[in-house]
């Protein structure tokens, strides 16, 4: 299991084993409210996680080429994007996306990006939560740099690193010290995380289709979205004019997987700033989402529709 096909890593499998308890029952343990409603907090958290690394890893920018100049800039240091993630109604935590000032690494000037989730007050009294994935990408947003996880959910911890080599071409994957094989990547790959902020200055066209290779150390694949449609959204940090973006999910596992008529949706603002506002899913255990909540640091909405330049 990588996180490509399953995610953030064991998110999506575990969620599913939650979930399905709920519909079976634990072994010698009748189903009751109370713990129906523990367990559905429970998944809500795993799989929110979850979706956000798929929807970040499937999300990507129009089919520019590696050494294609970087268009215009759709996010600045000091951004901080907040969400509170549900299950059905029921709040279950919250995530955050951060850019951070650029930094100077291995001789390169570097993009710094942090996504962090975490369980609420509620659910930490039986599974807490803690998750921060940092990534770097070089200053021109053509490629990752490195790519670092530390997972703790319940009393699981993983403490990941993926290191690029692009003298070499290939990715290597540790988690604890334990280190695998390198694999080979192609020009221009870019982390689950980092190819989000790279595909927020795509130039999304209703109808199109939208791609970009992307690796988790274990695996390297092509990341396909469509852009389905315009849309009006209104969330607590405020009403947006959106783009439907709906990723293939040919490449996520888990209970996507097993979920026939699985569906991620994002939509994010049809300004030059292109803000994740919305996320939306249903599969086989229920329906989730995420809704952005506040933002900072995201600079002015210009005059006038970029997107439609």
């Amino acid at each position: 299991m990588n996180d490509i096909t399953a995610s953030a890593d064991t998110f999506v499998f575990q969620f599913l084993k939650v979930m399905m308890k709920m519909k079976t029952g634990m072994p010698h343990r009748p189903i009751d409210r109370g713990w129906i409603k523990d367990a559905g907090c429970r998944g809500a958290i795993r799989w929110t996680a979850a979706v956000w690394a798929a929807v970040w890893l499937c999300i990507a920018g129009t089919v520019w080429s590696a050494d294609a100049p970087f268009p215009r800039r759709a996010f600045l240091p000091g951004e901080r994007l907040t969400f509170i993630l549900k299950w059905t109604i029921i709040p279950a935590g919250e995530a955050a996306l951060e850019v951070l000032p650029q930094e100077h690494m291995a001789g390169i000037d570097a993009h710094h990006f942090v996504l962090t989730a975490r369980s609420n007050a509620f659910v930490d009294a039986f599974y807490m939560v803690r998750d921060r994935i940092d990534a770097w990408a070089d200053s021109g947003m053509r490629q990752s740099l490195l790519y670092r996880k530390k997972q703790h959910e319940g009393s699981t911890r993983r403490d990941i690193t993926v290191s690029f080599n692009w003298e070499e071409m290939t990715v290597q994957y540790t988690n604890h010290g334990e280190v695998r094989e390198p694999i080979p990547i192609a020009a221009g790959s870019f982390d689950p995380l980092s190819i989000f902020y790279w595909s927020r200055s795509a130039n999304l066209v209703v109808g199109g289709r939208i791609q970009r290779s992307v690796t988790d150390g274990k695996k390297h694949v092509m990341g396909v979205a469509d852009v389905v449609r315009r849309e009006t959204v209104t969330v607590p940090a405020g009403t947006f004019d959106t783009f439907l973006i709906e990723p293939d999910l040919a490449h996520v596992g888990g209970v996507f997987e097993k979920s026939p008529d699985a569906k991620v949706q994002l939509w994010v603002s049809a300004d030059h700033r292109r803000l994740p506002v919305k996320l939306k899913s249903k599969v086989i255990v229920g329906s989730f989402s995420g809704e952005l909540v506040s933002m900072t640091g995201t600079g002015p909405l210009p005059s006038g529709n970029p997107s439609e330049e």
